[in-house]
């Protein structure tokens, strides 16, 4: 709660409950997805549509596998939140070198200069 107090204000028939179903369809447990939650809980506030189907939709476009996407989710939920701009320009570099499936959950935390010192 104290890392996304706006939880409080969330919907649950309109927000919480349909996140968490999407996830499960995804293929994530009961057991990951409250682990998700509990280290992002600002998942609950994504927009599905506007949000979170459409980065998993782009991490599938770079040819990840449904088991892939699921445990990247799993270990770095936060993968959901970052801007599609950034998520882009990274998952393209990482998989030019063939690297988006084991490092785009540790990528996406670096700063720029980070990044680009490492894998450009």
């Amino acid at each position: 709660i104290a890392k996304f107090p706006s939880f409080f204000h969330l919907s649950i028939e309109a927000k919480m409950k349909p996140t968490v179903r999407w996830l499960a369809d995804i293929g994530i447990d009961e057991l990951q997805i409250a682990i998700a939650i509990s280290n992002k809980p600002q998942l609950l506030g994504y927009s599905l549509e506007q949000n979170l189907k459409p980065t998993v939709q782009a991490l599938r476009d770079q040819g990840l596998t449904q088991p892939q996407i699921t445990s990247m989710l799993v270990r770095c939920p936060a993968l959901l939140g970052y801007s599609r701009k950034r998520l882009m320009h990274r998952m393209s570099i990482l998989s030019a070198q063939g690297r988006l499936s084991k490092s785009l959950g540790s990528a996406m935390v670096l700063t720029d200069a980070k990044f680009a010192a490492r894998f450009q």
